[in-house]
């Protein structure tokens, strides 16, 4: 009898042992699927917090070059104003894009069963840098509202002073071609020898040899620079200057057969009587 009790208490034993075996497995298996579940969660939120440190990496650059331009804007430059925008544009769309992002963080760690005071206070500090961020922002897009208001009114007056110096420059222009032509008149003559029959021709001599008093049809007149033709060459036999110039401001010499050389020695005082010379051969 004492032999079979004993037997029976090796048994339930032996069940006893076997069952809490059983729970022991049901518990760690228990335990090993929640921290595997807990791990996925601790790194799909890390994944997610590295995204968006990255994303306020790429923000501090775009700032870093806002900085720069906004030393250069009031220039008027295109290029840089236009930079200037798409960099804040760009930091507009990646703030946007981190607000939803740690708002899903933030959701994430309250729904989560494992709760970390550290990760808290990193998703809290991404959420004031956001914020301030946000200010940074809004104060960049009034700077540039205010830049574009300025260098519309700079463009406008820069517009007004082309616009006045191209009208000077048009009237200097115009001037300067008046006072070239009145230098040019100024210093402009006309010659021309023939014969009494080609001079009459020409209307040059009316009918009775006498110089007519209208004006000369100058294309068959030869033109010349004062300053310059000191000397004319005449061919044919005997010139006879027809028109009025003082004496002693000029000689008349043959220095070939019926070739001539009229020199004038005194241009200014040589033609102030008349800016037309008619030389009549023969």
């Amino acid at each position: 009898m004492k032999t079979q009790s004993i037997l029976v208490m090796l048994c339930l034993a032996l069940v006893m042992a076997s069952c809490d075996s059983k729970k022991l497995k049901e518990e760690n298996a228990a335990l090993l699927t929640q921290l595997s579940e807990r791990n996925a969660e601790l790194d799909e939120m890390m994944a997610l917090f590295n995204d968006i440190n990255e994303s306020f990496r790429q923000i501090s650059a775009a700032e870093n070059r806002v900085d720069l331009e906004r030393g250069r804007i009031a220039e008027g430059s295109a290029t840089v104003r236009q930079q200037f925008i798409s960099d804040i544009e760009f930091i507009r769309n990646q703030m946007e894009e981190q607000r939803e992002q740690i708002e899903n963080l933030q959701n994430m760690l309250r729904n989560s069963k494992t709760k970390s005071t550290q990760l808290q206070k990193a998703v809290d500090n991404l959420t004031q840098e956001l914020a301030d961020k946000t200010q940074r922002i809004n104060e960049l897009e009034a700077e540039l509202q205010q830049k574009n208001i300025r260098i519309e009114e700079l463009s406008s007056t820069v517009a007004s002073l082309e616009a006045d110096k191209a009208s000077l420059a048009s009237s200097n222009q115009e001037q300067a071609q008046t006072v070239a032509q009145q230098d040019k008149d100024l210093h402009t003559a006309y010659y021309v020898y023939g014969t009494k029959k080609e001079l009459t021709q020409e209307g040059i001599l009316n009918k009775g040899g006498v110089l007519t008093q209208t004006d000369y049809n100058k294309d068959y007149l030869t033109q010349i620079d004062i300053r310059t033709t000191t000397s004319i060459t005449i061919y044919g036999k005997k010139p006879k200057l027809l028109t009025t110039h003082p004496a002693g401001t000029y000689t008349l010499e043959e220095i070939n057969k019926d070739e001539f050389a009229l020199s004038i020695s005194d241009p200014t005082t040589f033609w102030s009587v008349s800016k037309h010379l008619v030389i009549q051969v023969r």
